[in-house]
């Protein structure tokens, strides 16, 4: 599988890297005294755990925007958002962070049934091991939201999706309870915002860590076009086929694009120029549509 390249990483004055991500860049104050965290989202583009080129045009900088926004909708769920001035050549495009203890759990939302969740439905009448009523189609609400968290892979390799019995063993019961409780709670609060906006959040996945005092924290982005499917209310409502009730503001259209033009071996092929340019207009027009 790819990865980002050694050396893909910018240098910013006064700051270490430390790690790059599929998408994200971290960076280490060189002050010994400052434990913040330099988050820096890159225009890279990932599906199907791999990261794909070219990237998508100012995706870092559109992509930090609306994770500032919603931590703001946010602010009375803890969060890692660190004060204190960012430097000048990243500045549309990072976040100062707390440095927390990361969870190895992505915490996954589900509240329509699509993607992944809809071809597991389709086998066994279920999603992640949750039976569901027979008779759902593609893009139908769910009775209530899922939480069907996954275990976070190292670089390269698949997340895997877990049963909540098995986030209690990696987490424990208490953590474990309280990852879900206020995934579903942060989901509730973030789809009524969308609902006003016109839109349906139908899935997103919230990463967390908890600090020297072990208070768990929303980290690294949050219901970005990246982790969440947003689909417009009314296309939904009156839509036809899956197309219609599910054009989504995200990367739905790389994933697609990829899913036709790729097996899923080897090096993939190079987005094409109008994939690219599609997929940042959705973007766009997803921040305009939330006011964000």
């Amino acid at each position: 599988m790819s990865t980002p390249a050694e050396g893909t990483a910018q240098s910013i004055p006064g700051w270490r890297h430390l790690y790059s991500g599929k998408v994200r860049d971290l960076y280490a104050s060189e002050d010994p005294a400052d434990t913040r965290i330099l988050v820096v989202a890159s225009d890279r583009v990932s599906a199907f755990d791999t990261v794909l080129s070219p990237g998508i045009t100012d995706k870092g900088a559109l992509l930090t925007r609306l994770s500032r926004w919603w931590f703001a909708q946010l602010s009375d769920f803890p969060n890692h958002i660190a004060e204190g001035e960012l430097p000048e050549s990243v500045a549309d495009h990072a976040m100062l962070a707390q440095s927390l203890e990361m969870l190895p759990i992505e915490c996954v939302v589900r509240g329509y049934i699509t993607g992944s969740g809809w071809a597991e439905y389709q086998e066994s009448g279920t999603v992640c091991g949750i039976p569901l009523p027979a008779g759902l189609h593609n893009g139908d609400r769910l009775p209530e939201p899922l939480f069907t968290p996954a275990y976070k892979a190292p670089m390269g390799e698949h997340d895997e999706n877990i049963t909540f019995e098995r986030a209690v063993e990696l987490v424990g019961a208490e953590r474990a309870a309280e990852l879900r409780d206020t995934s579903l709670a942060i989901y509730a609060r973030a789809a009524a915002i969308a609902e006003e906006k016109g839109l349906i959040l139908a899935d997103t996945k919230f990463e967390f860590g908890t600090d020297a005092d072990g208070t768990l924290r929303l980290a690294d982005e949050v219901l970005t076009s990246d982790s969440s499917r947003y689909w417009d209310a009314e296309a939904w409502r009156i839509g036809t086929t899956p197309s219609e009730r599910m054009a989504s503001f995200d990367k739905q259209i790389v994933r697609d694009w990829m899913a036709a033009n790729w097996d899923k071996q080897g090096e993939p092929p190079a987005l094409p120029d109008d994939v690219v340019a599609r997929t940042a207009d959705r973007y766009r027009e997803l921040i305009d549509r939330l006011g964000a």
